[in-house]
């Protein structure tokens, strides 16, 4: 039967945004942007497998990466009744899922957002490290239990912009984090790490969903990534907030907020505008 993605629904408004949070995180991860919602949205809000209410997928590596990308692509389906697409947003694990789902599935989807998010490694070397790598984080987290990661985990300079927060929003980032097992984290480690994702990159310049890239200007290496797929997507809008890093979504959530809605509300974004034969002319070499 495949996984089934355990969601939260709250906010209204014309857009439904269905939102896959990062590693270590749960559909909690951005209940903080409710209020700076509003009415604007509304927002379906995934416990991703291996995070929260989700268990991991039935099968493993890679097998369990495209397990879980038919559940969010499955889930957008029953949210649209098969008729409106669906807004997708995701941040770094969760962009990549969301990626993943608007290349299998374009139909089911109107905007896509990624934030700090990754197409894949594009060398099977490197995959291969990746994947080591995270097997034996998976062995540390199995070993040494839950606590012993979150401390090493927001140890990564990955992180530094999130040490700046106020002491109250750190100290509920690491409860959250705590209250992930780890079971579920090594799992989520082997099922939907970098190293078992497919290389995307080919997939870039095929991709015709209207897309939108956030990183924050602090994390040079997602914003590097982000330009580069930034030349490679046909229909693209690229920003980097000043001052964050990893995880605008939380470093600078009213700024967040106002780049997402400008997007989604804007009319000359819609999709359904780029007729095959103007996207043919537009493909075609000058």
């Amino acid at each position: 039967m495949g996984v089934k993605l355990a969601h939260d629904t709250w906010g209204e408004g014309p857009h439904t945004l269905l939102a896959l949070h990062g590693f270590t995180g749960s559909g909690a991860s951005f209940e903080h942007l409710k209020p700076l919602f509003g009415r604007s949205v509304r927002v379906v809000a995934v416990d991703l497998p291996g995070h929260g209410r989700t268990p991991l997928p039935d099968k493993r590596g890679r097998d369990g990466f495209l397990e879980t990308v038919d559940a969010v692509v499955q889930l957008a389906r029953e949210l649209g009744g098969g008729a409106d697409p669906v807004d997708l947003l995701g941040y770094s694990q969760g962009a990549r899922l969301a990626l993943a789902a608007s290349v299998q599935a374009p139909e089911c989807f109107g905007r896509l957002i990624m934030e700090s998010g990754s197409p894949g490694l594009h060398r099977r070397q490197e995959r291969s490290e990746r994947r080591e790598a995270d097997a034996k984080l998976a062995g540390f987290i199995r070993t040494k239990g839950v606590e012993a990661f979150v401390e090493r985990w927001e140890a990564l300079p990955l992180f530094d912009g999130l040490r700046r927060l106020p002491s109250p929003q750190q100290d509920a980032l690491r409860e959250r984090r705590k209250a992930c097992t780890a079971a579920g984290l090594a799992g989520a480690l082997e099922c939907l790490g970098l190293g078992v994702q497919p290389d995307y990159w080919p997939s870039l310049h095929r991709q015709r969903l209207p897309t939108l890239l956030l990183t924050g200007d602090q994390d040079a290496k997602f914003t590097n990534l982000a330009r580069r797929m930034a030349a490679e997507l046909p229909v693209v809008w690229r920003h980097a907030f000043a001052g964050s890093a990893h995880a605008p979504h939380l470093e600078a959530p009213e700024e967040y907020v106002r780049e997402v809605l400008s997007f989604l509300q804007t009319p000359w974004y819609e999709a359904p505008q780029f007729e095959p034969a103007i996207l043919a002319r537009e493909a075609s070499p000058s």
